[in-house]
């Protein structure tokens, strides 16, 4: 891929997304030692950065392929983006779910005008799913994030880092698929080498990392996380993201359960901000120390919304805003 893909995607998806804003994070500055400012993918349309990717792929759709409809497998948030970009183009769009993905994330999908297809016990178990319904029905089938058209979607974030904060030096990214680290990593490598590409993966189960440790993909079992939207393998045949990542990526980051929670308590009593637990893996890698920015101009990418809020409720209550002091 080159630079000029992501420039093309930014042009071609401007009228479906928003240009999220960067913000200043002066308590966690001060925490780490280093300036910090935020990215809110959290105020996109659809909740999360997915929408970036399913619009620049579902708009390069040939007429014939907009009529017929277009397949997808998710976890949650690239099922929304499918299904509400898909109802804005009047394109049908039918989401494959695993049993494990949480209802409410089920039931927006629906509401956004997806046709769910809920089977299996993991993202590579609904993938199969895809696969076959793609030979039986030969409908176009849009990856969360082995796809060049969803990376160029993604990687228009990195555009939009680079414009509003040249001084930029490292960017801490929530590693699954490796769909949006591959995206932002492309483009910021491509603008400044020098800048470090951090991805932050669960430590129950982290697809990408274990792939890259092993020289290759491979699967792992999918268990429950507060990061849900960060579970599901990179598949054994990935085209794209694991080269990508092994080649850009600087390090990976691990956080814990109790990270997520924590973050997810601090981005909400700190700066009113409500963000899932797969949305807030970076900010949760520098408040619990397993980043150290060193003094570097950091971004951490918020990267969705899409959370229970009973589940944040209970989060907050458990974690009070005076934990912090």
């Amino acid at each position: 891929m080159h630079l000029q893909d992501f420039y093309l995607a930014r042009r071609r998806i401007a009228p479906m997304i928003r240009r999220t804003p960067l913000v200043a994070a002066p308590d966690l500055s001060a925490r780490v030692g280093a300036e910090v400012r935020c990215k809110l993918e959290t105020l996109q349309q659809t909740g999360s950065f997915k929408v970036r990717g399913a619009a620049n792929a579902l708009l390069q759709l040939s007429p014939e392929e907009r009529k017929t409809g277009v397949l997808a497998f998710s976890t949650g948030n690239h099922g929304r983006a499918i299904s509400w970009v898909g109802h804005q183009l009047g394109i049908p769009a039918r989401i494959c779910l695993s049993r494990r993905v949480p209802a409410y994330r089920v039931e927006a999908m629906r509401k956004l005008g997806g046709i769910v297809v809920q089977e299996g016990e993991s993202q590579d178990e609904a993938l199969e799913v895809a696969d076959r319904l793609q030979r039986e029905e030969g409908l176009p089938l849009v990856s969360p994030f082995d796809d060049e058209r969803v990376i160029a979607g993604q990687g228009t974030i990195g555009l939009e880092l680079a414009e509003d904060w040249p001084e930029l030096e490292a960017v801490l990214i929530p590693l699954s698929g490796g769909g949006l680290t591959s995206g932002i990593a492309l483009v910021l490598k491509a603008l400044q080498p020098s800048l470090r590409v951090i991805g932050v993966s669960l430590e129950v189960s982290a697809p990408m990392h274990a792939s890259l440790q092993a020289g290759q993909p491979v699967e792992i079992e999918e268990v429950d996380s507060l990061g849900d939207a960060l579970l599901g393998g990179i598949g054994l045949d990935n085209r794209y993201t694991f080269a990508v990542c092994r080649d850009l990526v600087d390090e990976v980051v691990l956080v814990s359960e109790e990270d997520l929670a924590r973050g997810m308590a601090y981005a909400f009593h700190e700066h009113r901000l409500v963000v899932e637990g797969a949305g807030i893996a970076g900010l949760s890698a520098l408040l619990s120390g397993k980043y150290d920015p060193r003094g570097q101009p950091t971004a951490v990418l918020l990267s969705g919304s899409n959370v229970d809020t009973a589940a944040l409720a209970r989060i907050a209550l458990a974690h009070p805003a005076d934990s912090f002091a």
